[in-house]
């Protein structure tokens, strides 16, 4: 049987870590009445909502896939913290700490919503959490992973940030569709 080639998205994963605090300092945000807010019991539906609206143009489905159960458990868990990006008062990119890992933080998630896309709140955005991360508990790396199916400027973004790229991965999955 042929396989057809739509069905089907191939991508490289690169797996990137920080072994020391960056040098930058706190960046000012570039638009007024923007903030980030830590969210405690994140509820499903507000997770899902803002997931959907960073990641549909990225083909992110790994949390649509899983139970919903399994999902709570994660974003509940005391060692991972979630950030929204606030801007007059909606809900417009988010940030997710996972400290699971002895004195290691993994970003699972960091994003903007698509309307949200060059305005300066990306670089803002990642060099807020990345210094949190440092701040906000001990730790002797900072990790993170993206892929080709990402932003296009998000590899770039974490490379001139101070993440260093320490394995590849090779991918193929069927290709998702938002509804």
């Amino acid at each position: 049987m042929k396989e057809d080639k739509n069905k089907f998205l191939k991508y490289r994963v690169t797996y990137l870590e920080m072994k020391k605090r960056p040098s930058y300092s706190y960046p000012n945000c570039p638009i007024k009445f923007t903030n980030i807010t830590k969210s405690n019991d994140v509820p499903y539906w507000y997770f899902i909502s803002l997931y959907k609206s960073v990641g549909e143009e990225y083909e992110w489905t790994d949390m649509l896939k899983q139970k919903k159960e399994v999902t709570e458990k994660f974003l509940n868990d005391k060692n991972v913290y979630f950030y929204s990006l606030i801007s007059s008062g909606v809900p417009v990119g988010f940030f997710i700490f996972d400290y699971r890992k002895i004195e290691i933080c993994d970003i699972s998630y960091i994003g903007l919503t698509k309307d949200n896309l060059g305005k300066g709140l990306g670089k803002y955005l990642f060099k807020t959490a990345f210094l949190m991360a440092w701040d906000t508990n001990y730790i002797n790396k900072l990790t993170v992973n993206t892929c080709t199916l990402d932003h296009k400027a998000a590899l770039p973004l974490y490379q001139k940030l101070g993440f260093e790229p320490i394995r590849f991965e090779d991918k193929k999955r069927r290709r998702t569709f938002f509804n």
